[in-house]
């Protein structure tokens, strides 16, 4: 099967977000099942020293607002992914500094809804096949906003490939004025509420995506059931519920890569392990390496106190907001140490180190993001807390899971599809790997964390959660699968 996988961002590329793991991920899985794959992104300024082997293969005209843009697809390389990547070289409009989608001033590009419209129509003429490659697909992936525009131009064409439009997060819509619609001369038969991508006076990409695809999936199945209720919806909650219902919304959960998120391999933490082999013992010499980060004294470094890590951005939607009010408490009524890392809002990082300057051998904080220092998380972190208000899917929970180190995870999205609640019936069943609380608040966030400390103390039903997150399959090629047995 011909499978063209069209994306704004990819790992190791360029990546801003989750959409850009699975880019990087998803394609390579495809071809592994073997699969015949292309990916096609922008060719944005900071791409080129990522890539090699670069070659063109073809150039084309594509209409934008008032204007013929001159586009170049270019084959090339990039380590860590092996499936050939397509870059649409548009200059005027990707050849900018940073960010795939902010300006130096971390505002959107003015033009952000002309780049991805044109780019979702360069995208359009290589899927059918019209600018002198040879290769048709046989289905077209487009993921979020940025690539919402292709499965409905798709819809005009005779003869296409299937499409699947693929929600990274809901909470990106795409919004761009009437003007910009009318400059990409769309069907006017799209503008319309119902049937079309207009949306309270404004067009929507997401929409388009949504409405014109032959598929539409989401990164976890409660995630997909989430985004039909108005909370989760943004609005557009009567779409998905249409789309629902004709059976064309589906939840495909994301994998991780495994060749760089294993206890057993990775280069970043001082002791390998696995499931069955040395895991209790590395797992604190694991902790030490983790904690002498921090220049912490030997007293601390050979502790047994529980510690708690935390990697993410510091925004309320990950719930970082109620882990600081309760923090003072957990300290007082607890030996537990906290282990935070990430950056976002100045509002946190501000109160976060205020809390690491009160508690300096409790709360170890680093503003930033460190790949290295997350691995280092990860593995020694005994608990890895993840209070998010809602996930999509979600990562680090299950990167939790492989290395032993149980989540504490709020029910929803993708949290809610993959960490089993540590109660005494799912213990006793052995299907029990960390910990859920389903309300987003101080006091079921605190329960919930007392009982994990308590269960932390119970050695042997703490090594047997520890092993059974530890087996499970979060692979590409089970996710990949699943939406293979979509397309066919």
């Amino acid at each position: 099967m011909k499978i063209l996988f069209a994306t704004s961002e990819a790992h190791p590329l360029i990546k801003t977000g989750g959409l850009a793991d699975v880019s990087g991920s998803l394609p390579d899985a495809y071809r592994h099942l073997k699969q015949q794959v292309r990916m096609i992104m922008p060719a944005y300024g900071d791409v080129w020293e990522k890539v090699s082997h670069i070659s063109q293969i073809a150039d084309f005209m594509v209409p934008a607002c008032g204007r013929e843009l001159h586009v170049r697809i270019l084959k090339a390389k990039a380590e860590g992914i092996d499936v050939p990547i397509w870059l649409v070289d548009i200059p005027e409009l990707f050849h900018r500094p940073g960010n795939p989608y902010l300006a130096l001033d971390g505002r959107d590009w003015w033009d952000n809804g002309e780049r991805f419209g044109v780019f979702s129509k360069a995208v359009v003429e290589v899927a059918m096949n019209r600018v002198g490659l040879g290769w048709k697909p046989d289905m077209v992936q487009a993921n979020d906003w940025q690539t919402g525009l292709v499965p409905a131009l798709l819809t005009q064409e005779a003869d296409r490939p299937k499409t699947l439009f693929t929600i990274h997060n809901m909470a990106y819509a795409g919004l761009f004025p009437k003007s910009l619609f009318e400059g990409l001369k769309l069907p006017w038969e799209w503008w319309s509420a119902d049937k079309g991508i207009e949306f309270y006076g404004n067009m929507s990409m997401l929409k388009s995506g949504i409405q014109m695809a032959d598929w539409v999936t989401t990164v976890s199945p409660s995630y997909a059931k989430e985004i039909t209720y108005q909370e989760y919806a943004y609005g557009l909650e009567g779409v998905l519920m249409r789309r629902e219902a004709e059976g064309r919304l589906v939840g495909i959960l994301n994998g991780i890569d495994g060749k760089v998120w294993n206890p057993q391999t990775d280069p970043f933490i001082a002791k390998h392990y696995s499931s069955e082999k040395g895991r209790v013992s590395a797992k604190k010499h694991n902790k030490k390496a983790m904690l002498d980060f921090w220049d912490m004294p030997e007293s601390v470094l050979e502790s047994d106190d529980p510690v708690i890590g935390l990697v993410g951005r510091l925004v309320p939607q990950k719930g970082i907001d109620i882990v600081l009010e309760i923090l003072p408490e957990l300290i007082e009524q607890t030996s537990a140490r906290f282990v935070l890392v990430g950056t976002g809002d100045n509002h946190y990082e501000y109160l976060l180190n205020e809390m690491a300057h009160r508690y300096p051998e409790r709360v170890l904080v680093y503003i930033g993001y460190s790949e290295s220092l997350a691995h280092k998380v990860e593995a020694g972190a005994d608990l890895f807390l993840m209070p998010s208000r809602f996930e999509p899917c979600g990562l680090n929970q299950m990167y939790s899971l492989i290395y032993g180190t149980p989540p504490i995870v709020h029910s929803t999205g993708g949290l809610a599809d993959t960490v089993v609640n540590a109660t005494q019936e799912n213990i006793a069943a052995g299907t029990a790997t960390g910990f859920v609380f389903y309300d987003p608040s101080r006091h079921a966030l605190k329960s919930t964390i007392l009982h994990a400390l308590y269960l932390y103390g119970k050695k042997r039903t703490w090594q047997k959660l520890q092993k059974t997150g530890m087996r499970k399959d979060f692979s590409w090629d089970r996710s990949a699968k699943q939406y293979l047995a979509l397309f066919k």
